[in-house]
C-alpha cells in the first residue's frame, strides 16, 4: 500500500514539472520571436551561434513568426554543411557598420565587436575599414555600386527625328546607298536587256532613271509601282530588291517597337557624370553605409563632387533604410545610389524603376565574424562549395525573380550593320546576277544580229551597248570601223 501511495505520488509529482517546463519554454520562444529573433538548429548536442543581420529585402523578411530570405536560406544551408545551431537576432540599431565619432562602431560590426554576435550574415559589404576590425568569409554575392531611377523622372522628350532611332547612322548610310544603287542597276539592265528594250532607235525606255527611282520608293512604301519589268534580268532585280524591302522593314517594325517598350533612348542620365550635371533630380545614398565612404575616399573628381553634395545635404538626402530610398525614388525626384545587386530587385519588383547602365566599385558581400575566429575559415570554403554546387545561383534566381514583362528589362540598341549584313549581301548578290543575265541577253541578240549581218560579233555587241547608253562618239568610230572592215 505503502509502496503503490509513493508511485502515485511521483507520477503526479513528475507530470505537474513536465508540464511547468513545457509552459516555460513556450514562453521563451514567444519572447524572442517578438523580440525579432529566430532559433533555429541542425540539431540537439550542437555549437550555438548568434548571428545578427538587417531586415532588408529579399535578404531577410519577417513573415508571421519567422524570418525568411535569401540570408536565412544561405544559413540554414551552411548550418546543415557545418553542423551548428543558430539563433538569428536583427541588428539593434537597424545599421550596417561604420565607425562614430568616438571611434565606436555601430551596427552588425559593431555587434561583433562587443561579442553581442558570434557571426553576421547579411547583405554586408567587405571593405578594407571593417576588414580591420572583423574578419570576413569569401563573398557569397558579387555587387556594385549604381543609381536607381524612377523612368517617367528620366524620361525626356523625343526628338524630331526619333523614327530614325531603331537603326544606326552607319545602316541608314548603307540603306541609302544601296537604294540608289538598286535603282542604277535597274536603269543599267532596262537599258541592256533586249528583251526590255528591243528598239534603241525607234522606241523609248520606260525605265528611266528617275522611273527606277520611283519603283524603288515603291518597293519600300509595299506599293506597286510602274513601270513593269518584262525582261528576266530586270525581273530578278526587282524581286531581290522586293525580298530587301520586306526583310528590312520587318526589322524597323520590330526594332522601333522594343525602342517604345523599353525606353532605354529616353534615359538620359547613362553615368554618375550625368548624374552630377543634371539639375533635376536629388540624389543620395544610405547614411553610415560602405556606399558613402566610398565616395568620401575616392580621389575621381567626379566622385567627389557626389560625395560633397551628399554631405552639404546630408538631412535632406541620405536616408536611414533600404525600402526608404526605394519609397523615395517611386514618390519623389530622387535617385538612389547603393548596391547595383539590390537595385536590379527594385527593378525587377516595381516595373517603373530602373537602374542605369553604369556600374563601379566592384564589391561583395561576405560573412562577418570575430577576428580569429574559428568559424571563419570553415564558413568560407562552406560558401565555396555552395558557389561550385550553384546552390548560390539558385538563390540567387529565386528571390530576384522579376514580376516585370522580360523585355522591360533588356537592353535596347539600334541596329548596326552587321545585323543586317546577310540582307545586303544577298541584295550583292541579286543585283549582280540581273547585270549578268541582261548581259548575257545582249550577247545572245548580238549574236543573232551579227550572224545576219555578216559581221564580228564583238562590233555588233560594242555598236549595241553604245547605242543603248547613248555613247555617241564611240558608236561613231565602232560604226566607221565596221564599215572600213567591210570594204
Amino acid at each position: 500500500m505503502d509502496k503503490g501511495l509513493h508511485f502515485t505520488i511521483c507520477v503526479v509529482t513528475t507530470a505537474l514539472l513536465l508540464r511547468e517546463s513545457s509552459q516555460a519554454g513556450a514562453g521563451r520562444n514567444d519572447d524572442a520571436v517578438s523580440k525579432g529573433t529566430d532559433s533555429r538548429g541542425a540539431g540537439e548536442g550542437l555549437p550555438t551561434l548568434t548571428v545578427t543581420t538587417i531586415l532588408e529585402d529579399p535578404y531577410v523578411m519577417v513573415r508571421g513568426a519567422e524570418l525568411e530570405g535569401y540570408c536565412m536560406e544561405l544559413l540554414a544551408a551552411l548550418a546543415g554543411m557545418l553542423r551548428f545551431q543558430y539563433r538569428v537576432k536583427v541588428v539593434g540599431d537597424g545599421q550596417y557598420g561604420a565607425v562614430a565619432a568616438g571611434g565606436n562602431w555601430s551596427g552588425m560590426i559593431g555587434e561583433i565587436l562587443r561579442r553581442e554576435a558570434d557571426i553576421a550574415v547579411a547583405p554586408l559589404t567587405v571593405t578594407s575599414a571593417r576588414e580591420e576590425v572583423v574578419s570576413f568569409t569569401t563573398p557569397f554575392l558579387q555587387t556594385g555600386i549604381g543609381i536607381l531611377l524612377r523612368k517617367d523622372t528620366t524620361s525626356q522628350d523625343m526628338s524630331f527625328f526619333h523614327f530614325l532611332s531603331p537603326f544606326s547612322k552607319e545602316t541608314w548610310t548603307g540603306l541609302l546607298f544601296a537604294y540608289l544603287l538598286t535603282c542604277f542597276c535597274l536603269f543599267l539592265v532596262a537599258r541592256l536587256s533586249p528583251c526590255e528594250w528591243n528598239e534603241p532607235k525607234n522606241e523609248e525606255n520606260h525605265f528611266t532613271f528617275l522611273n527606277s527611282l520611283w519603283f524603288g520608293a515603291g518597293a519600300l512604301a509595299l506599293q506597286g509601282a510602274t513601270p513593269r519589268p518584262q525582261a528576266l534580268s530586270v525581273r530578278v532585280i526587282a524581286v531581290v530588291w522586293w525580298l530587301f524591302t520586306l526583310a528590312l522593314l520587318a526589322a524597323y517594325i520590330a526594332n522601333f517597337t522594343a525602342l517604345l517598350s523599353s525606353g532605354s533612348e529616353q534615359l538620359p542620365i547613362q553615368t554618375f557624370e550625368d548624374l552630377v550635371k543634371q539639375r533635376n533630380l536629388e540624389f543620395g545614398t544610405l547614411e553610415g553605409s560602405s556606399t558613402f565612404y566610398y565616395f568620401k575616399n575616392s580621389k575621381n573628381p567626379i566622385h567627389q563632387m557626389i560625395y560633397e553634395y551628399m554631405e552639404k545635404r546630408r538631412e535632406h538626402v541620405l536616408v536611414k533604410t533600404y525600402q526608404e530610398a526605394v519609397q523615395r525614388v517611386m514618390d519623389s525626384n530622387y535617385a538612389f545610389i547603393g548596391e547595383s545587386i539590390s537595385q536590379d530587385l527594385a527593378a525587377a519588383r516595381h516595373c517603373n524603376l530602373i537602374r542605369a547602365p553604369e556600374v563601379i566599385g566592384a564589391r561583395g558581400f561576405g560573412i562577418a565574424t570575430a577576428q580569429a575566429s574559428p568559424w571563419t575559415k570553415p564558413l568560407s570554403i562552406a560558401v565555396l562549395k555552395l558557389r561550385e554546387a550553384g546552390d548560390l545561383d539558385y538563390l540567387r534566381n529565386k528571390w530576384w525573380e522579376s514580376s516585370c514583362l522580360r523585355q522591360s528589362r533588356d537592353r535596347w540598341a539600334p541596329l548596326e550593320p552587321p545585323a543586317l549584313g546577310g540582307l545586303f549581301l544577298t541584295l550583292g548578290i541579286g543585283l549582280a546576277l540581273g547585270v549578268l543575265a541582261a548581259l548575257a541577253e545582249l550577247s545572245s541578240s548580238s549574236r543573232r544580229a551579227a550572224a545576219h549581218a555578216k559581221k564580228s560579233c564583238c562590233s555588233v555587241f560594242t555598236e549595241e551597248i553604245c547605242t543603248r547608253l547613248r555613247i555617241k562618239g564611240a558608236a561613231r568610230q565602232s560604226q566607221e570601223t565596221s564599215g572600213k572592215a567591210n570594204a
